[in-house]
């Protein structure tokens, strides 16, 4: 057994992020484990660029509304839910309007050092976002 200690909370890098984003680290393994694990908090409208993930991704909402959206144009709100993309699935994820967002960010490393974990793409246009926003208002 083994207590780790984290990095101290991160500001979500311009390239990969629209708006405010902040992360923590909660875990990052070392083979024989590939698990990561980070808490990530939106503010209204903030949101992640297209990306994909080599082994897939499975965000879990624990605090506010969001919403992930992928290229097929399908789009899954996520208040209090958990939703996996595939492995190469371009997708985004982010908080809604008017409401604060956190979600466990959980995915896997490759194992591959010249394979990334994940592949960031452009960023999600307002287009885009509102066309994502608007599934909210449908049941």
């Amino acid at each position: 057994m083994e207590r780790l200690t984290n990095p101290p909370t991160g500001r979500g890098p311009v390239d990969w992020f629209t708006g405010v984003v902040w992360f923590d680290q909660i875990y990052r393994g070392e083979e024989p484990s590939r698990t990561r694990v980070n808490t990530v908090r939106f503010a209204p409208c903030a949101r992640t660029a297209w990306h994909t993930h080599a082994v897939g991704q499975t965000p879990h909402v624990t605090d506010g509304i969001g919403l992930v959206a992928g290229r097929s144009g399908r789009v899954i709100v996520m208040p209090g839910k958990t939703v996996h993309t595939l492995p190469g699935e371009w997708h985004w994820h982010g908080a809604v309007s008017d409401r604060f967002m956190s979600h466990l960010a959980i995915w896997e490393g490759t194992g591959d050092p010249d394979q990334p974990e994940t592949t960031w793409g452009v960023h999600v246009t307002d287009d885009e976002y509102s066309h994502a926003a608007a599934h909210l208002s449908q049941p």
